[in-house]
Formats: structure tokens, C-alpha cells, sequence
């Protein structure tokens, strides 16, 4: 039996609409998952350029001063003509008389034509300023030997310029600027032991590596007090910045630390990076401010006030515009916006055209716009971590514009931290934790010597030389200095 006519009619009819539309459903299908092809394909593209970023910034130590991308029309190097050329400087003449005064005559004839006459006019003075040849300086102490009539008691002399009562077998000693500076040179410079004996050959003096390593372990012993005042003054700054950076001790991990204030800084070496260590330079009860990175054992000093570095805020708002997508672009840009809000307010406020009321409300806006943007909930990853650093930040964030003299960054700490990291690149951290602490004083001493200008390595010679152990006379207005 046959089926009619009209009903595989309707049958044809529906089949083709059901086909029509599972092939509108697949069209459409289709057009999503090419759209998201494409996002993919760029998402992976910026990906590769940020792997690429890494790889090469892996690669600073080869091009340390490298700033990405050139430029298509950079501005020509050097001074710029006119009233842009800047300060003119030059080396001043000097103040004292010559030791020498040499005489440049002229030449006989012309060198120009061969045959001419010279006829003097005038002379003029020409000034040049070097080192001396090197000779080292040989000193013989005659130390006088004797006996109490009282009590038999053995009685040595000591010249005000020995560094040691050492007799005997170490009668033969290195002298103490030889010891400091070879002690700046490898711990400040990152110049490695080997090198500076090399040098100091050249200039006639023998020394091996490991009698320079003993000779600033004794200097290190002799600047102990003042490593130890240097701390107590430290804990009365009204403004400090922390940092640390990884460290070797014997092969093994540790963390080398760096509290720097205006005039003190002070190095550590530990080894974790947790708030027990911390405080074994800064006390727990802290309570001035504190300009710190990002790192959770800050947050630990509860009686301290922060100051969040927004260099690191903004590197990272940075990042993440390079590494979302487009569509998450916009949180970044957000905190971005709000963090050079603030910088430029503080200008205002260093100028003078803001004051008082008006920076109150000021600040009171920007901290609204950060309540705004942490209550939000986005859905990209990055975005998310990104506000929820923030929302334990935020009470730190502006600190620096409530409190004059204190920075919104802590670069102090970064600074101070340079050399180290130098110096670990040359000689991969310290053998023993002796010669940590050596690291630790010596680095302390240098570095706040040069942030209050003084002579670092007269004051080392003093040290060397006083028979008692003493404090360097570096400033420390804020504390007792033990009656030195």
C-alpha cells in the first residue's frame, strides 16, 4: 500500500526545515567557535611576546641598561643645544700649588709650512691631575717588652697606629688602609679577593685571597659596636624601607636583608625571609613608617603605619595590560589611573596649590575610587588575584600624601639593595655564616657612611687602630652612642 502524495509532501517539507535549521544552529555554531579562534590566536600571540619578554629580561646581566623596543624616531643623544643644553660643568682648577712644573717650549719652525719662525706671544697653563707611582709604605714598630716590679705582670707598648698587639709569627701585618679599602672594593664594588691581590701586586703589595677574607673578619669584629648602634639608631627612625633579596650561605638559600632610612641603613643576612627574621634588626613593635613591597611578614608590624611601594602596583598593572585579553584590560587600567592620581596630587600638594581641606577630600575620592573597584568581582584570573592584593593593601596605599616625607615607593631599600645583588652576580653569596656577618657589618658601615657623606675608609682605620672596641663617629642623633 502506497503512502499518499500529500503526506510525503508535509514529510519532504519537514525534513528540509529541520535540516534548515540544524544547519543555521551549525552556521552559528561555527561563527562562535571562529570568533573564539581568533581571540585564541591573539591571546596566544601576546603570550609568546610576554614569554619573549621574560626569556631576554633573563638576560639583563648581558645588557643591563636594555629598554625594549627602539624608538622609530628617537631623539638625538647627548646635550642639546641653546637654552636646553643644561648645567655646564667642567673640572675645576685645582686650589693647591703644583708639585711639578714642566715646561712645553715650542718647536723651532712652523710644523705647518717647515720653514717659518715661531715668535712667542704669550703662555698659558695647562693643569693635569694623577696618582702616584706605587710604592708601598713599610713601617717598623719597635714595640718596647717589660714587666710590672709590682706583680711580675708582662707589659707590652703599643703605637697609636698598630692595628694589633700580634707578635711572633703575625708580626708581619697588613696595613689597615690596605685592609679597608680592599674590604670596600669586595664587599661594596663586588671586586672578587683574587682580583684585588692582582691589583694590589701590581702596586707591590703581596697578599694572598684568604689573609684578606681573615683581615676583614677582624674588621668586621672591630666595627661590631657600631653595627650594633646602627640598629638601635635605626629603630628610632620616624620613616624606614625594607627589602631583601635571595642570598648563599655555604651553597645553601638564605636572604640577605636591607632596612634603609635617610641617613642609616642596615644590612642582614638570614636565612628565611619571614617576620621572625625581620626582626632581628627591626623590633616587632616598630611604630613609625614603614615603605614596604607587597611581602605579607610587613603587614606583621601591627604598631608600624604602611606605605604600599605603587611602583610595584603600577609594574604590575603594567604586566597585566600586556598579558590579559582585551576584555580584561580594563581593572588594570582602572588602579592604573587611580595610582598616577595620586603621584600627581602629591605634586600639587609639594607646590603648594593644594592644602589642608581640599587635600582631604582629595584623598578621601581616591580612596572611594579604590572601594569601588575592589567591590567589584571580574572573572579573569589575573584581575582577580590583582584585587584581592589590593583589598589588603588599601589601607596603605596614600599614606605618603598624609604624611609629609615619607616616599610612595620603596626605592631606598632597591637602592641599597643594588650593590648586593652585584656582588652576589661575582661571588654567589658567603662560604660560612662568619663570613655573612662580616657581609652584613661591613656593608652596613659603607653604606651609611656614604649616606652621611663621611670618609668610610678613615673611619675603618680608626676602627683598626683603637685598642678597645669603639663606635664609629658616624651620626646617630636619636640615640645614646655608649660614651664614645
Amino acid at each position: 500500500m502506497g503512502i499518499p502524495t500529500d503526506a510525503r509532501s508535509e514529510s519532504g517539507n519537514g525534513d528540509a526545515e529541520q535540516l534548515t535549521a540544524e544547519n543555521a544552529e551549525l552556521r552559528a555554531d561555527n561563527e562562535k567557535l571562529r570568533k573564539l579562534v581568533e581571540v585564541q590566536a591573539e591571546r596566544i600571540e601576546q603570550l609568546e611576546k610576554l614569554v619573549e619578554e621574560v626569556r631576554r629580561g633573563g638576560k639583563r646581566q648581558a645588557a643591563p641598561f636594555s629598554k625594549g623596543i627602539r624608538k622609530a624616531n628617537p631623539k638625538k643623544s647627548g646635550r642639546k643645544p641653546g637654552e636646553d643644553y643644561g648645567t655646564k660643568a667642567r673640572r675645576a682648577l685645582p686650589q693647591r700649588p703644583p708639585d711639578r712644573m714642566l715646561d712645553a717650549p715650542l718647536p723651532p719652525s712652523c710644523p705647518g709650512c717647515g720653514s717659518g719662525e715661531v715668535v712667542k706671544l704669550r703662555t698659558d697653563w695647562q693643569w693635569m691631575e694623577d696618582l702616584p707611582e706605587p710604592v708601598t709604605i713599610l713601617t717598623r714598630f719597635d714595640v718596647a717588652i717589660g714587666a710590672c716590679c709590682g706583680c711580675g705582670r708582662r707589659v707590652q707598648g703599643r703605637h697609636p697606629e698598630q692595628i694589633s698587639d700580634a707578635l711572633g709569627a703575625a708580626a708581619s701585618q697588613l696595613g689597615p688602609r690596605a685592609v679597608t679599602t680592599a674590604a670596600w672594593l669586595h664587599k661594596t664594588a663586588g671586586m672578587p679577593l683574587a682580583k684585588i691581590c692582582a691589583m694590589y701586586a701590581t702596586l707591590g703589595l703581596t697578599v694572598t685571597p684568604g689573609a684578606l677574607a681573615q683581615a676583614m673578619d677582624r674588621l668586621a669584629a672591630k666595627a661590631g659596636l657600631t653595627y650594633e648602634a646602627l640598629k638601635a639608631e635605626l629603630a628610632a627612625q620616624a620613616v624606614i624601607s625594607p627589602d631583601e633579596t635571595g642570598w648563599r650561605v655555604g651553597a645553601l638559600p638564605a636572604w640577605l636583608w636591607a632596612f634603609a632610612a635617610t641617613s642609616i641603613t642596615v644590612y642582614a643576612i638570614c636565612e628565611g625571609r619571614s617576620f621572625d627574621d625581620a626582626t632581628t634588626v627591626l623590633p616587632a613593635d616598630y611604630a613609625g613608617v614603614l615603605c614596604r613591597d607587597g611581602w605579607a611578614p610587613y603587614r606583621k608590624f601591627t604598631e608600624a603605619v604602611h606605605q604600599s611601594c605603587l611602583a610595584h602596583l603600577l609594574r604590575r598593572c603594567r604586566e597585566l595590560d600586556r598579558s590579559n585579553p582585551p576584555s580584561a584590560r580594563k581593572i588594570p587600567a582602572e588602579l592604573s589611573g587611580i595610582l598616577h592620581d595620586a603621584l600627581s596630587l602629591r605634586a600639587l600638594r609639594d607646590c603648594g596649590d593644594l592644602d589642608g581641606d581640599a587635600l582631604a577630600v582629595a584623598i578621601a575620592d581616591l580612596e572611594d575610587r579604590v572601594h569601588r573597584l575592589t567591590a567589584k568581582r571580574p572573572t579573569h584570573p589575573a584581575n582577580r588575584r590583582l584585587l584581592k592584593h589590593l583589598r589588603r593593601e588599601q589601607a596603605a596605599l596614600f599614606t605618603f600624601l598624609r604624611q609629609p616625607g615619607v616616599d610612595a615607593t620603596n626605592w631606598r631599600s632597591e637602592h641599597a639593595i643594588r650593590p648586593a645583588v652585584t656582588n652576589r652576580k661575582v661571588c654567589g653569596g658567603n662560604r660560612t655564616w662568619n663570613s655573612a656577618h662580616t657581609q652584613s657589618v661591613l656593608m652596613t658601615l659603607f653604606r651609611t657612611a656614604y649616606q652621611q657623606g663621611a670618609d668610610a675608609i678613615a673611619l675603618m682605620i680608626g676602627l683598626l687602630r683603637s685598642p678597645p672596641a669603639t663606635i664609629a663617629p658616624l651620626a646617630m642623633p636619636l640615640t645614646t652612642k655608649g660614651g664614645s
